[in-house]
């Protein structure tokens, strides 16, 4: 008896899958990658009887062929870590589509649970199920659940523990036949692979010779070291060639059509419909939600309160947490002295890194209401009614999919919105969705819309960000249009896509599915953004001012002073500069208005301490010019120069490039380093609104270059794997970023001549 037991949960999108799977595990989950591609892996552990069982949540997939990234994955699983059962997750109101590939698991000789999932639906629609007479007809244990409730779950368990505790059969009882024809060619092909040595642990080699007369290329890979290789193809030509003369269509099809009558026959004998005129619920509300007319105004409304939910929800912890990192940097900089180490920890760290972390909530919220939406099943509608917008501009409905991953409301990832695009068939189509992806509103941009919104638009934030969202989807279906009537010219495929019915989720799916998404952005905030941000503070401090740049300073500094001290209205009470800085030291402990000095003094003082604050200012703006990264901010200032960017934004902009975070943490670094008196403005909102250059239309010009600028690094290394090509990665580089100059260029230069958002 296995003390640890692993099992791996499959089944269609949107069975149910991931609902069961979070009831099981919980909060003991583990979510990262599968190796060597960016699809979302995730495992998770439970305790049963004083049994360990551990779940894999493989990809939702529709079938085992290789014909898509997550179908070889999740089919790669199952023969290669070979677990110790699968449990397939069915849609039981979905019976007939969910079960093939319930017959494909059967097939493959694995041990098998089925999950029989929304019971409660598939009732309500009239549906009776024979689970006891349907699981001795296909010879597999068959568990009604409804995952949301967590009904079914405990003797889901049982079943799984007990067929691990029984013996692996000997041979294929697979009640599936495709005909005397068919089983005739896949026994020639299974002998010689007996012959051959062939071996796979739980997986038998009928299911092998069936995927290999279907011409399944990823299973002819897996033959590729038997000794009789090439007699196994040639028999494999044989039979192919032999059972499409016979049938008249590939074997492919004739094997499909065999399953499908399997499942039909099963269904006949244990299902019964009440038949009704009444239309479910679910396409009640679309006819409301996914009319023509009333659907698109509907899914506005949705947005826009989206990011009403969004900004307002999330507005008092993004103040809390900006408060604490502000409180942070003091307490910070009171305790360490002068020096580097104090810059780098302050500047290069908290003002860096705390700039990114402070949006943490407001990205969490985000991440919920997304979860929201795609719990509910209204993403696909969402999918549904764009795809007609996208066929006018030559993009496939396919398309939807990638680019609502990538950030269709804002939130998501080009990277895993490019890799979605490997289930797009047609080749051009696939190319120019990853072209346009990385100009969707990623979560990576969150936080520069989030700092300029709530320093310059504090009172339209959720306008704003409604009004980015759609500035987005322009821009993607122009640069569509563009793309597709240049260099990918050509006619769009036909598109199908599924609607699942609307549930209600749980409140525990949507935290879990929050906390997964805002888990990724708080690693990479404390991975690659605290690592660029300590690079950017390396590039803002060395080399620094020469010796005789800061002698000139030290030089006025000196004189300065002196002048004040040798003033007649000054030297009645200050003798020297240890008096005048006893008077500082007293005037800073006891604060600005306190203290009772004569007014003549008082005058000459105020003068004083701005004309060296002034010139402090000039000093750190000097010692920043001076810097590599101030160089290269000051040469780029020509080329910038058309839409108003200082070299301190030239700088973040750079930093981007990295990960667009990074603007944000930069500019924190930038303006706490060039300025003295930082506590004057307790955050970097706050001290952008009082830099001199700033302001509303600055900000917005700033907001949509960085929109459509160059993708970050990871998203070009992504374009290039999935396009195979570096061409294409450098032309997204350098599309994105003229267009982006383009669209800054027109905001800057209209807004300037109308007047609009200048104060």
């Amino acid at each position: 008896m296995k003390k640890k037991i692993t099992v791996a949960l499959a089944g269609n999108p949107n069975a149910g899958k991931t609902t069961i799977f979070n009831a099981l595990t919980g909060a003991r989950q583990h979510v990262g990658n599968w190796p060597g591609v960016t699809v979302e892996k995730k495992e998770g552990t439970l305790k049963h009887n004083g049994r360990e069982i551990h779940i894999v949540d493989l990809p939702g997939t529709y079938s085992l062929t290789a014909f898509s990234l997550e179908e070889i994955i999740a089919r790669n699983f199952i023969v290669d870590s070979a677990p110790d059962l699968v449990v397939n997750v069915v849609d039981a109101s979905n019976l007939e589509r969910n079960l093939y590939l319930s017959v494909q698991l059967m097939e493959m000789g694995c041990k098998l649970v089925l999950a029989f999932n929304m019971i409660d639906v598939a009732r309500g629609r009239g549906i009776a199920i024979d689970e006891a007479h349907f699981s001795n007809l296909i010879g597999v244990p068959i568990i009604p659940t409804n995952g949301k409730k967590g009904a079914g779950l405990e003797s889901l368990l049982e079943a799984i523990v007990s067929e691990v505790d029984k013996p692996q059969p000997s041979e294929d009882l697979t009640r599936l036949t495709y005909g005397s024809e068919v089983e005739d060619e896949l026994l020639k092909i299974q002998n010689l692979l007996l012959q051959s040595g062939f071996s796979s642990e739980g997986i038998n080699t009928r299911w092998v010779s069936a995927k290999l007369i279907e011409g399944d290329t990823e299973i002819v890979k897996k033959i590729g070291s038997l000794e009789h290789r090439p007699k196994i193809l040639e028999q494999v030509a044989k039979s192919r060639s032999h059972l499409t003369n016979i049938f008249g269509d590939s074997p492919e099809i004739v094997l499909a059509d065999a399953r499908y009558g399997f499942i039909s026959g099963a269904i006949k004998q244990t299902v019964q419909i009440e038949r009704t005129d009444r239309v479910n619920l679910s396409e009640s509300i679309d006819k409301i939600l996914t009319n023509r007319l009333l659907g698109p105004l509907i899914l506005l409304l949705v947005l826009y309160c989206v990011y009403i939910f969004t900004f307002n929800g999330s507005a008092p912890l993004v103040k809390y947490f900006d408060s604490f990192f502000s409180w942070l940097g003091d307490i910070v900089s009171k305790i360490l002295p002068e020096g580097l180490l104090k810059s780098l920890i302050v500047s290069g760290m908290i003002k860096g890194v705390g700039g990114v972390l402070g949006f943490t909530p407001l990205i969490a919220f985000m991440f919920f209401a997304i979860a929201i939406l795609e719990d509910t099943g209204y993403m696909a509608r969402i999918a549904f009614m764009l795809d007609r917008v996208l066929r006018g501009f030559g993009l496939h409905g396919a398309s939807m999919l990638a680019l609502m991953v990538a950030g269709g409301i804002a939130g998501g990832c080009a990277v895993p919105g490019i890799m979605a695009t490997r289930t797009m068939k047609e080749p051009k189509e696939r190319l120019v969705t990853i072209l346009v992806a990385p100009l969707m509103n990623c979560g990576a941009k969150l936080p520069v819309y989030a700092l300029l919104i709530g320093a310059f638009f504090p009172g339209d934030r959720a306008s704003i960000m409604f009004l980015l969202t759609i500035i987005s989807w322009i821009m993607v279906l122009l640069a569509g249009r563009a793309i597709r009537s240049t260099v990918l010219s050509g006619p769009s495929a036909p598109f199908v896509l599924e609607l699942p019915p609307y549930r209600v989720p749980t409140f525990q799916g949507l935290v879990i599915h929050t906390w997964e998404r805002t888990w990724m952005y708080l690693k990479k905030a404390g991975t690659v953004i605290l690592a660029v941000s300590i690079l950017i503070w390396v590039l803002m401090t060395f080399p620094g001012p020469s010796p005789e740049q800061k002698a000139f300073f030290e030089e006025k500094q000196d004189k300065l002073t002196s002048n004040f001290l040798n003033d007649p209205a000054v030297g009645l009470v200050l003798k020297n500069q240890q008096d005048l800085k006893s008077f500082e030291d007293l005037q800073s402990a006891e604060g600005k208005d306190s203290l009772q000095i004569a007014a003549p003094l008082a005058s000459k003082y105020t003068q004083y301490k701005e004309d060296k604050l002034r010139l402090e200012n000039d000093e750190q703006s000097l010692k920043l010019k001076n810097t590599v990264a101030g160089r290269i901010g000051t040469y780029l200032v020509w080329v910038f120069k058309p839409i108003g960017f200082d070299w301190k934004t030239n700088v973040a902009l750079l930093g981007g490039f990295a990960a667009k975070e990074v603007v944000v943490s930069t500019l924190g670094t930038a303006y706490s380093m060039g300025s003295v008196e930082r506590e004057q403005y307790p955050s970097l909102s706050e001290q952008l609104k009082h830099e001199p250059g700033w302001n509303p239309l600055m900000a917005f010009t700033l907001i949509m270059f960085v929109m459509l600028y160059a993708p970050c690094v990871v998203t070009l290394v992504v374009i290039k794997r999935e396009t195979g090509k570096w061409r294409w990665m450098l032309f997204a580089m350098v599309y994105t970023t003229v267009l982006a100059y383009f669209v800054a260029f027109i905001v800057k230069t209209t807004g300037t001549l109308l007047g609009i958002g200048l104060t």
